[in-house]
Order: structure tokens, then sequence, then C-alpha cells
């Protein structure tokens, strides 16, 4: 059943947004004590995160937001495209306005690595949409700025040059 009172769909929206914050702060931190030297604090991070994923999730399913594959790649695509055309430029133009450096670059990667996630949800709603699944090969992620590249990866990331060792492959 979907959460239909305005008041509850807005205390549970804030929730998930408050558990998905969580989910990926832990993550982070737990690659942070991994680097330290501290792999069962990064092992309870990590399952703590895990925690607050199911959270996330339930509250996402509990406001009606989880449809089938078509739609989801839609809401993907829609997600992209709005990140792309309207929220990173204008954090970027932002950060230049004021002279920040660190998020005029993290905001580029941002901005660059969503223009290919929006083509390549595009092409798998495609194929969803006539009850197909896609033909994909290994997907590999810049670890540094999101680049993401499909079957075959260049020797540099061409956003931020990152050597294609460094690369995080998924098969």
């Amino acid at each position: 059943m979907v959460v239909k009172r305005k008041m509850t769909r807005k205390f549970l929206e804030d929730a998930f947004a408050g558990e998905s914050m969580a989910h990926m702060r832990y993550l982070i931190f737990a690659e942070q004590a991994e680097r330290e030297g501290f792999p069962k604090i990064a092992k309870l991070f990590r399952a703590i995160a895990y925690a607050e994923f199911v959270h996330a999730k339930n509250h996402f399913i509990a406001l009606g937001n989880l449809g089938k594959t078509p739609e989801n790649l839609q809401a993907g695509i829609d997600g992209e495209t709005y990140e792309v055309e309207e929220m990173y430029p204008v954090f970027k133009n932002a950060a230049e306005f004021q002279g920040e450096k660190e998020a005029v670059r993290t905001t580029r990667y941002a901005l660059e690595a969503e223009k290919i996630h929006a083509e390549l949800y595009a092409k798998a709603k495609e194929k969803a949409d006539d009850g197909e699944d896609i033909e994909i090969g290994k997907v590999y992620i810049c670890p540094v700025c999101g680049y993401t590249a499909v079957d075959d990866v260049p020797d540099y990331c061409p956003i931020c040059g990152t050597p294609k060792d460094r690369f995080v492959v998924f098969e």
C-alpha cells in the first residue's frame, strides 16, 4: 500500500533522503577506515550501511516509487537528464563564481559522467520496452570521476586522466 497523506509522505521522503545519505556516508567511512588499517571498523561501517539501505528501500517502496524495469529506467533517464541539463550546470557555475575549485572539479566530473549514464539508460529502456534485456559486457567505472565505459576502457579516463588499471570493473 502506498502512503498517501501529505504530511506522512513528506516525513517518509525526508527519512528516505536521510537513510540514503547515511548509507553512502557509512560506505565512504568504511573506505577510509580500510585505508587507515581498520578492517573490522570498515566491516562495521559496511554492515550498518546495508541496514541504512534496507531502511531507505522500505521507505522508497512505501512511497510508491518502485515500478517495473522500463518505468525505473525512465526514472533513471529523467534523473540523469535533470542533473545534466539543470542541476550540475547551475551548481558548477555557482562554484566557479565563488571560486570553489574543488566544487568546480567535482561538479564537472559528475556532469560529464551523468551524460553517459543517461545514454546507457536510454539504450537499456529501448530493449526493456520490447521485453528484452540488453547485451552488455563489462562496465568500467573511473573511481575518481565516475566516467563509465562499456566493454572497453580507454588507457586514461577522458574526464580526469585516471589510468585504466584503476577503473572498477563490473562483470
